[in-house]
């Protein structure tokens, strides 16, 4: 502070809104919200948002910005115009007016008021806002997939749906030098579909620990923001990280769930996040070593935009499990837990016709409840039999949901 403003006791701190006719007059806002004109006899020297004192003898005294109480606000930029910049905040959509004092472009999370205008560019990209305050990185859509161990051994059964996706995707990844050699287009995009519990978000993992790809798994309704141009921002920076990875899959489960088929009837946000995507996967550089892997139950749900070539380009169908798929399914859980042999597993497998693999997943949850509530450390043949007749009888939509985390 200037030794000239420490001398002055009576006056009162303005912060300057406009300066008119050439620098003798200005208008200024006062501490307590009022505005006030002031004029001076020569020009001053004086700009928007600076902090100034005027004393009783009518002289102006420069003064730091820290005397005036905090009145910042942060904002995404949306649009620039000729006479301000248009601005999204947390209480809707304002016009900033005035050249800003730096440089902006669209996108900007910028801190701004009324009277300074934009003050700085706090990031590039737009913020998000969560329930835990803003969130810059990408860390909750991340799977480390590298201490599970999984191996397409560990996927039991399915060896038609398992050749077509090592065939698709680890054929993508690891020969891609030879593919771009070749001339081939690369696929973009696979997607999964299939009854629940059939284990599409399972192969997805395994392919993901295989081919050492850094996995991205984005559940459909976790990627929907209530904020207005959220959920695509999130789309878009996801692809951009992924494009800067050696290798990467970036796996939509249910993405029905924000992929649907647009329709007179279908809201903005699902409209614009489909528009979104469809863009991100027209917009993939031929060299990157990307692969966008998605999921549904619901095929016929899907936007058919999404659908066509160039884009989800091939279809994996998980069916229900065969007779010979069902035996194998039993045989990998008994293998990776504490059994007493022999076990009815062919038996088992032959009873369970129309059941999914996360259905016969709950049998083995059931026997080991059974066994343990027994003072037991491994699973004999009753408690697998008694177990069948409790899954059995539970109805299809909580056998379903009791295991959804398998599908």
């Amino acid at each position: 502070m200037s030794a000239e403003l420490e001398g002055q006791t009576d006056g009162q701190f303005i912060k300057v809104q406009e300066v008119l006719e050439e620098g003798r007059v200005f208008f200024g806002r006062l501490i307590n919200g009022k505005t006030a004109r002031f004029s001076f006899p020569e020009p001053v020297d004086l700009h928007r948002g600076e902090v100034i004192f005027i004393g009783e003898d009518d002289k102006w005294y420069p003064a730091p910005d820290t005397v005036w109480p905090e009145d910042a606000s942060v904002g995404v930029v949306r649009k620039i115009l000729d006479d301000g910049v248009v601005i999204e905040g947390g209480v809707g959509i304002r016009v900033i007016k005035g050249t800003p004092r730096v440089e902006v472009t669209v996108g900007n999370t910028v801190e701004y008021s009324d009277i300074d205008g934009i003050i700085r560019v706090i990031a590039e990209t737009p913020l998000r806002y969560r329930d835990a305050g803003v969130d810059e990185d990408l860390h909750e859509y991340v799977v480390d997939a590298s201490e599970n161990g999984l191996t397409f051994e560990s996927f039991g059964g399915y060896e038609g749906v398992v050749e077509r996706a090592q065939e698709l995707i680890e054929t993508q990844l690891d020969r891609a030098t030879e593919l771009k050699a070749i001339g081939a287009k690369p696929v973009k995009g696979v997607i999964f579909t299939g009854p629940p519990g059939t284990g599409k978000t399972h192969l997805a993992r395994i392919i993901a620990q295989v081919s050492k790809a850094k996995f991205y798994l984005v559940s459909g309704p976790s990627i929907v923001s209530k904020w207005v141009g959220d959920s695509e921002e999130t789309l878009r920076r996801l692809f951009e990280d992924a494009e800067k990875q050696e290798r990467a899959i970036i796996f939509f489960d249910e993405i029905d769930s924000i992929a649907g088929r647009r329709g007179s009837d279908t809201n903005g946000e699902s409209k614009r996040v489909v528009a979104q995507l469809l863009t991100l996967l027209d917009g993939f550089e031929v060299e990157s070593n990307v692969i966008v892997i998605a999921a549904t139950n619901r095929i016929e749900d899907i936007d058919e935009a999404l659908l066509r070539p160039g884009r989800f380009d091939w279809e994996i169908q998980f069916p229900l499990p065969t007779v010979a798929d069902r035996l194998k399914i039993l045989q990998l859980r008994a293998s990776q837990l504490e059994t007493l042999d022999p076990l009815p597993l062919e038996d088992l497998a032959q009873l369970t016709d129309g059941w999914s693999g996360a259905m016969l997943t709950a049998i083995w949850t059931e026997a080991a409840l059974l066994a343990a509530g027994d003072g037991r450390a491994s699973i004999a043949d009753e408690d697998l039999a008694l177990a069948f007749e409790r899954v059995s009888t539970r109805p299809a939509r909580v056998r379903a949901e009791a295991v959804s985390h398998v599908a």
